[in-house]
C-alpha cells in the first residue's frame, strides 16, 4: 500500500514539475529554473491515499464570483481610503488661512472654491499634501520654514512704571506659588480614600443640577455673567450697552450700571469685592464694542473712570488675582495691561495674526494666556514680558480660556465645537474634547479644580470632571445659544447667560 502510494505521488509530481517548467521556457527561455520536487511527509501521503488532499496536475483555477471579487476591489479601495486618512492626519498644515491660501497657490491649486471655508480650505490642502506623498515633504518644509523665519513677535518698549509692575508681579507670583503648592501638598497628604470619597461625592450631586430659576436679564442678548467673590451677587451685561447686578439666589435687580454706547462685551467682579473692596471704591469692571473699558463701584451708575485708547472692540477683560492689574484683549490683534489704581496702561502687546478675542490670568499672578481669531492660544510671562508658548491645535477661533486652579492645566474653547485641555509642565495637549455640538463660547473651572463647565451655542452648558474630563451633567434650557457660565464659590450654584435674553441659576435637586 505505502509502496503504492508513493509511486503514485511520485508520478503526479513529475507531472507537475514537467509543466512548470515548460512553463517558465516559454516565458522566458534564457532564464528558465528547475522547479524542485516537493517532499511531503508520511501523514501528508496517508492524506492523499484517503482522498482527503488532492493533487492536481492540471492548470484549472477556481475563478472567483462577481460578486466575491467586486466585494474584494471595495475591501482593497477601503484600505487605501484608511491609509491615505491616516497618512493626511500625520501631514502638519498651515492653522492661519492666508498661508494655507499661500501654500496652495505655490502647489498650483485654486486658492479658494465656490463656498469653501477656512476649515474646508484646510482639508483640502492636507488631502493634497497627503496624494502627493513623499515627492510633496522638502518642498512643504521649505515653504514653511521660509515664511516662519519671517515671523516676529512684536514687543513694545516699556516704560519705568512697567519695569517696577515686573519686578512687584515677580515677588507677588512667588508668594502666591509658595502658597499653592503648600495646599497642594496638604491634600496629596490625605488618604486618597478620602480624597476620593470627597470628590465621589461632588460628582453625584453635580449629576443632579436642575434648573432653580430663571430671569430675563434685558431686552437684548445676555453676554456675560459672573459671581460675585462672596457668591451673594451676580453681574451680568447686555447687548443693549446695559450692565446689572443682581442678588443671589432670588434673582432681584440691585443696581443698573451704564456707560457705553455700545454692545457690553464682559463684566468681572474685583477680586476685593466684599472683602477688602467697600462699595464706593472699585468692585466691577466692564468692556465693550466702543472700546472702552468702565469702572464701577456699587453705590452710583455710572462709572468711576473709563479706560479708553484702544481704538477697537475690546472682547474681553480679567483681573490680577491682585487686583491691581486688569488685563484686556483687544480686535486690534493685541493685549493690553493697566494698572487700575493709576488708570495708566502699562503694556500694549502684539503678538498675534488676527483680533484677540479670548484672555484669562494665572492664578499665580505670573502668566497671562490669549487666545485669538487665528486659532492659536498664546502664553505670555508678565515678570518678563516674553511669549514663553504657543499651542496650536485649534482648527478655528478661540473664544474662552480659564487657568485650572491647580496652576498647571489651561482650558480653551474654540469655535471648532472643541475645549483642549493644555499642560503647561509639558507644552502639550492633553485631551481634546468634541464636547458640543456647536462653538464653544465658554469655559470655566471650579476653585477647587475638580470640575469644569462649559456653555456653547448649541443651546446647552455641561459639567465635566477634572481633569479626567469624563461629562457629569447636560444642562439644557436654554432657547438659544449660552454665551457665557459661571460657578459661585460654595460650587452650590452655576449660571449661564444666553442670546435668549434670559440668565439661568442652577443647582442639585
Amino acid at each position: 500500500g505505502r509502496a503504492t502510494t508513493f509511486a503514485k505521488m511520485e508520478s503526479a509530481f513529475d507531472l507537475i514539475q514537467r509543466d512548470l517548467t515548460r512553463e517558465a521556457e516559454r516565458r522566458n527561455p534564457t532564464q528558465a529554473k528547475v522547479v524542485a520536487r516537493p517532499q511531503i511527509s508520511e501523514a501528508v501521503a496517508i492524506g492523499i491515499a484517503a482522498g482527503n488532499i488532492n493533487f492536481s496536475a492540471s492548470k484549472e483555477r477556481m475563478e472567483l464570483s462577481e460578486s466575491a471579487a467586486a466585494e474584494i476591489r471595495k475591501n482593497e479601495q477601503l484600505i487605501e481610503e484608511i491609509e491615505r486618512k491616516k497618512a493626511a492626519r500625520a501631514i502638519i498644515v498651515p492653522t492661519d488661512d492666508d498661508e494655507v491660501k499661500v501654500m496652495l497657490r505655490d502647489y498650483d491649486q485654486p486658492i479658494c472654491l465656490f463656498g469653501e471655508g477656512p476649515a474646508d480650505r484646510r482639508e483640502r490642502l492636507r488631502d493634497f499634501l497627503a496624494a502627493q506623498g513623499a515627492d510633496v515633504g522638502p518642498s512643504l518644509r521649505s515653504a514653511t520654514e521660509g515664511r516662519a523665519e519671517n515671523k516676529e513677535v512684536w514687543y513694545h518698549e516699556g516704560s519705568d512704571e512697567l519695569l517696577a509692575m515686573r519686578r512687584w508681579v515677580t515677588t507677588y507670583s512667588f508668594a502666591r506659588a509658595e502658597a499653592r503648592l503648600t495646599e497642594a501638598r496638604k491634600a496629596l497628604a490625605l488618604a486618597d480614600t478620602t480624597r476620593m470619597a470627597k470628590r465621589q461625592q461632588l460628582h453625584t450631586r453635580l449629576r443632579t443640577f436642575v434648573n432653580y430659576g430663571s430671569q430675563v436679564g434685558d431686552n437684548r442678548p445676555v453676554s456675560y455673567c459672573q459671581f460675585s467673590p462672596t457668591g451673594t451677587q451676580l453681574a451680568t451685561c447686555s447687548w443693549s450697552g446695559l450692565s446689572k447686578i443682581w442678588s443671589v439666589p432670588d434673582c432681584k435687580p440691585q443696581l443698573t450700571l451704564r456707560g457705553h454706547t455700545d454692545h457690553v462685551s464682559a463684566i468681572v467682579w474685583h477680586p476685593g469685592s466684599g472683602t477688602a473692596q467697600t462699595t464706593s471704591t472699585l468692585n466691577v469692571a466692564s468692556c465693550g464694542a466702543d472700546g472702552n473699558i468702565c469702572l464701577y463701584g456699587l453705590e452710583a451708575d455710572m462709572p468711576l473712570a473709563t479706560l479708553s485708547g484702544h481704538g477697537a472692540r475690546v472682547a474681553r477683560i480679567a483681573f490680577h488675582p491682585s487686583g491691581r492689574l486688569l488685563a484686556a484683549s483687544v480686535f486690534d490683534r493685541s493685549w493690553r495691561l493697566w494698572d487700575v489704581e493709576t488708570r495708566r496702561e502699562l503694556l500694549h502687546q502684539e503678538g498675534h495674526s488676527r483680533d484677540v478675542y479670548a484672555i484669562a490670568c494665572h492664578p499665580d499672578g505670573s502668566l497671562v494666556a490669549t487666545g485669538g481669531m487665528d486659532s492659536l492660544v498664546r502664553v505670555w510671562d508678565i515678570r518678563t514680558g516674553r511669549n514663553i508658548m504657543v499651542m496650536q491645535g485649534h482648527m478655528h477661533e478661540v473664544l474662552a480660556l480659564d487657568f485650572s486652579p491647580n496652576g498647571s492645566h489651561l482650558a480653551s474653547g474654540s469655535a471648532d465645537n472643541t475645549v483642549k485641555l493644555w499642560d503647561l509642565r509639558e507644552d502639550r495637549c492633553l485631551y481634546t474634547l468634541p464636547a458640543h455640538t456647536s462653538s464653544v463660547s465658554s469655559v470655566k473651572y471650579e476653585r477647587g479644580g475638580d470640575f469644569m463647565v462649559t456653555g456653547a451655542y448649541d443651546n446647552t452648558a455641561k459639567l465635566w470632571t477634572a481633569p479626567a474630563c469624563a461629562t457629569l451633567r447636560t444642562l439644557a434650557g436654554h432657547e438659544s445659544k449660552v454665551m457665557c457660565v459661571d460657578i459661585s464659590p460654595d460650587n452650590k450654584f452655576i449660571v449661564s447667560s444666553s442670546y435668549d435674553r434670559t440668565f439661568k441659576l442652577w443647582c442639585a435637586e
